[in-house]
């Protein structure tokens, strides 16, 4: 009897191996497809525009909330459609010199990624802006259709709160908050 406990406790363990490493996936964005938008609102006008994701690698475990990796953003590839204020956005708002990168590197979430089709989850992690790091949860719909992957996410980045620069100037005011559209396409793939 207690050889076939000895042998159940270590054949088990290799039973199951194939179905917790078939819960851990990882995702990878197509920086092409991939789009991060903004809105600020101003004096009588809102500003949209665009930042485009750099790279994009992100591990999840559909036995256990947890994620990892990073989305990349290059912080000079934000555009609005006016040169002029992009140029302010980059030199006097992000410091493009300085800080070419801002990052969102998750860490867990709340609810259930399913399989296939539609999924609504609660990502928590840090995001990096300017150099320094902000907790932030991220309310995102997840779509997975055989190996792609598609997420879309709103959030609200109290940018001066957070340490940079206001841009309003005289009569010229604007939002102290952004709101960004986050639009994630990509593939995955079991984690190896």
């Amino acid at each position: 009897m207690r050889n076939v406990a000895r042998s159940l406790m270590l054949i088990l363990p290799m039973c199951t191996a194939p179905i917790c490493m078939a819960q851990q996936q990882t995702f990878t964005a197509d920086p092409a497809s991939s789009i991060v938008g903004f809105a600020l609102t101003g004096s009588g006008h809102e500003v949209h525009g665009t930042f485009h994701i750099q790279s994009g690698t992100i591990q999840f475990d559909r036995s256990a909330p947890k994620m990892s990796g990073s989305i990349v953003v290059a912080s000079a590839s934000g555009e609005s459609g006016d040169k002029g204020r992009d140029k302010k956005m980059h030199s006097d708002v992000l410091d493009v010199d300085h800080f070419a990168d801002v990052t969102f590197a998750p860490q867990g979430y709340q609810g259930t990624i399913a399989p296939s089709g539609d999924s609504t989850i609660q990502v928590t992690g840090v995001f990096t802006l300017h150099g320094t790091a902000h907790d932030l949860t991220v309310p995102m719909q997840i779509h997975i259709e055989g190996s792609s992957l598609n997420a879309t996410g709103k959030f609200i980045v109290p940018y001066v709160k957070w340490g940079l620069k206001d841009p309003s100037v005289f009569i010229l005011k604007v939002a102290k908050e952004v709101q960004i559209d986050l639009s994630l396409k990509g593939t995955i793939a079991p984690a190896s």
